[in-house]
């Protein structure tokens, strides 16, 4: 299994499992300490971030605008430029968690990078 299959796994389920318990924030942390643990290149790690938090956040909120016929997210869209159109807003929500995810996942991977080479740096 490569690493960035490894890393999209793990951000999707520690991410999910988070979100039950603490505010939707916590995926930043989430993402930024296992892109860290794992990350290898930053094009990766925010694709992984990104995919990972972005197909949690569709699967929960399609799941929530399913279970009340989309009546919740067809009166937050019509307060948005989305025309009322709830699933939309639904793709919308993932699209930010995703990019949520995919930054905070790259941040980490970025800091790993940086301490690797003040490293190397102080080696010589």
């Amino acid at each position: 299994m490569s690493t960035s299959l490894k890393l999209f796994l793990l951000i999707l389920l520690l991410g999910s499992i988070a979100q039950l318990f603490l505010p939707w924030w916590s995926i930043t942390p989430v993402a930024f300490v296992l892109a860290f643990w794992l990350g290898r290149r930053g094009w990766g790690a925010f694709l992984a971030g990104f995919a990972g938090i972005g197909l949690g956040w569709l699967g929960m909120a399609a799941w929530l605008n399913i279970r009340n016929d989309g009546h919740l997210s067809h009166r937050v869209a019509e307060l948005l430029p989305l025309g009322g159109n709830g699933w939309l807003l639904v793709l919308v929500t993932a699209v930010l968690g995703g990019l949520v995810g995919g930054m905070a996942a790259l941040a980490g991977v970025w800091l790993r990078q940086a301490l690797m080479s003040s490293r190397a740096s102080a080696a010589r």
